[in-house]
């Protein structure tokens, strides 16, 4: 049996009311009242196999799918094992002075030897961290004497100490692999580390992805990262990613990591601080405790910048937060999808960011795809002599961009699969295009007022507990023209079905005008929830690139006839080939040479 292309491997999986509508919800049930547990609350779709509950909020699987091993999956280099039981006397020392046994280094299967090492270029004696997964070798860690690191090239990155964890209910989890020893040396061998430590830029945690089942199963994940702004990154993405509700926090007081606090206050102290680790601050309930270091830091430095969607003009007068989102409207065949993705690339680009796209639209997805790939690459992919860099374009949308795929598009459905993306690869934009054709199924009977007051709210909760921007675009109802005049007026909220309740809960809204006798496209900020994100009224103007699709500021047309004529358009965009600093881009005006310009924000590779 299938549902929506996949092989059901346990049907009803829950022992509900086959077929039935309404069903009692088996996730909250057994904590109402007693009067309340046989309420039928969860609504449950047999098509598609989703059951939605209307008193936790919950969407659930009604069944269980076999797994189909993806063979487009990623092939990984796999590693040949070497000898770990002949440790030098040397390596046992060094140990010793951090206090870590012997039996703890076999335990873990630490090993030793001579490895070459890029940064010193030679060979070098090395303590060898395995990394396990059901018994068999995906990846090394190498460490010389001077501190350098290197990890085997093409093969797996997932969490250190894997099998050890595998099956235990809790989970410490730190930064590095001799903090995972350390705590092994007190007796929690369910400690694993991160593969790659911690930066104090863009959070990569592209291996969680490739160890998410092992913190399924985890009732509680203590997390113990360093305090410098590195370990505190990645700790709160974790803490977004894995669920604030079971995460645990090891507060080593005047300690950095772990193993230092070992040394310093011995095993029973560090025992200790496990059990009295406290829980994330519960959601919805905060203290000034909570929050004491924002509000100093507001009274020192004010408001912190918001994201920008990297559009010159546009940055100016319109910025958001995370755990916001912004409706966008505009008469159709005027850009209100091409703006949106071209602040998603940019945002890929500044800030790391990666989205999903639920977009019934833009089918078949290749075209959209392409759409995305010229903005990244600059040109017309298909007009290209550059292979490589069609190589790398692929490659990074194949990191930043997920287009959900389904005959369906369910709002709630939708919300559901952004959560797992969350989780999976840490998206921090969606975009749903459009409004009208993302359904919420379940509250299609209501008047058009409630209806988009329930829609708003479904994607407030999803931005709220997950901390993601999500854009939302909503066409206009039939637009009229001027009085007049031969062109149509710049849509608002109130243009749009249901638009009271759009202007009065969105965070902040945008319309998108194409002027096509002046050739130029405007951008009007319709509201901002917080003046220091922008300017609610205020208009950027831009000239579109037919050849790439993007988006150059200029002034007002109004006010300078030569704004679309001194326009830069920029045709490229990536690394040279040759190229290795990163801070170097390509940038090339039409019909002009290559020159290079030094720019301050990261490049896409």
């Amino acid at each position: 049996m299938e549902i929506n292309g996949f092989k059901i491997e346990k049907f009803n999986q829950y022992g509900l009311d086959e077929g039935k509508k309404l069903n009692i919800c088996p996730l909250c049930s057994k904590d109402r009242k007693p009067e309340n547990q046989k309420k039928k609350v969860l609504m449950c779709d047999w098509d598609r196999g989703i059951g939605t509950c209307q008193h936790c909020f919950e969407v659930l699987q009604l069944h269980t799918y076999k797994h189909v091993e993806d063979e487009s999956k990623k092939k990984y280099f796999k590693p040949v094992e070497r000898p770990v039981n002949n440790l030098s006397a040397k390596l046992l020392g060094w140990f010793e002075k951090r206090c870590i046994s012997e039996y703890t280094l076999k335990n873990l299967r630490v090993g030793e030897g001579a490895e070459w090492m890029s940064q010193t270029k030679k060979d070098e004696n090395t303590i060898q961290f395995n990394y396990y997964r059901n018994q068999k070798l995906v990846n090394t860690k190498f460490r010389d004497g001077n501190k350098n690191f290197k990890l085997i090239k093409d093969a797996e990155r997932i969490v250190y100490n894997y099998d050890w964890a595998m099956y235990s209910s809790d989970v410490i989890m730190v930064e590095g692999e001799i903090d995972v020893l350390s705590f092994a040396e007190c007796g929690y061998l369910h400690t694993v580390s991160c593969p790659n430590g911690s930066t104090t830029k863009n959070v990569n945690l592209d291996w969680l992805d490739n160890s998410i089942e092992l913190f399924e199963n985890k009732e509680t994940i203590y997390l113990c990262f360093d305090k410098d702004e590195a370990g505190q990154n990645v700790q709160k993405e974790l803490i977004r990613r894995l669920g604030s509700e079971r995460c645990k926090i090891i507060d080593l007081s005047d300690c950095k990591d772990a193993n230092e606090y070992l040394i310093k206050y011995g095993k029973e102290s560090l025992v200790n601080k496990i059990k009295t680790a406290e829980f994330v601050p519960l959601d919805n309930i905060q203290t000034v405790r909570d929050t004491e270091n924002d509000l100093r830091n507001f009274w020192k430095n004010g408001c912190e910048q918001g994201y920008k969607l990297g559009l010159e003009g546009l940055d100016d007068i319109f910025s958001t937060y995370l755990g916001q989102y912004t409706t966008v409207t505009g008469i159709p065949s005027h850009g209100k999808s091409e703006v949106i993705d071209a602040g998603t690339v940019n945002m890929a680009i500044n800030y790391g960011f990666k989205t999903m796209f639920a977009s019934p639209e833009n089918q078949p997805y290749y075209l959209h795809q392409d759409k995305i790939a010229r903005k990244i690459l600059g040109e017309k992919v298909q007009n290209s002599k550059h292979n490589l860099r069609i190589d790398k374009t692929i490659e990074f949308m194949n990191d930043h961009f997920f287009w959900y795929h389904n005959s369906k598009f369910d709002l709630e459905a939708v919300l559901a699969k952004a959560a797992e993306l969350v989780k999976r690869k840490g998206i921090k934009c969606v975009v749903i295009d459009p409004f009208n054709k993302v359904r919420l199924n379940g509250s299609l009977q209501k008047n058009v007022n409630d209806y988009t007051n329930d829609y708003h709210c479904k994607i407030d909760e999803f931005c709220k507990k997950y901390n993601v921007i999500v854009f939302l675009i909503a066409h206009p109802n039939k637009m009229k023209k001027d009085i007049g005049s031969n062109k149509y007026p710049i849509p608002d909220f109130y243009d749009i079905k249901g638009g009271g309740e759009h202007y009065d809960m969105s965070y902040h809204g945008l319309s998108v005008y194409r002027d096509f006798e002046g050739g130029f496209t405007a951008v009007k900020v319709l509201k901002v929830k917080f003046a220091n994100l922008g300017e609610t009224g205020k208009t950027a103007y831009f000239a579109y690139n037919l050849n790439n699709g993007r988006y150059t500021g200029i002034s007002n047309p109004d006010d300078d006839p030569n704004a679309l004529f001194n326009a830069k358009h920029r045709n490229y965009f990536l690394l040279d080939d040759t190229v290795t600093q990163p801070e170097i881009r390509y940038e090339m005006q039409a019909n002009t040479e290559f020159d290079f310009e030094q720019r301050s924000e990261n490049p896409p590779f």
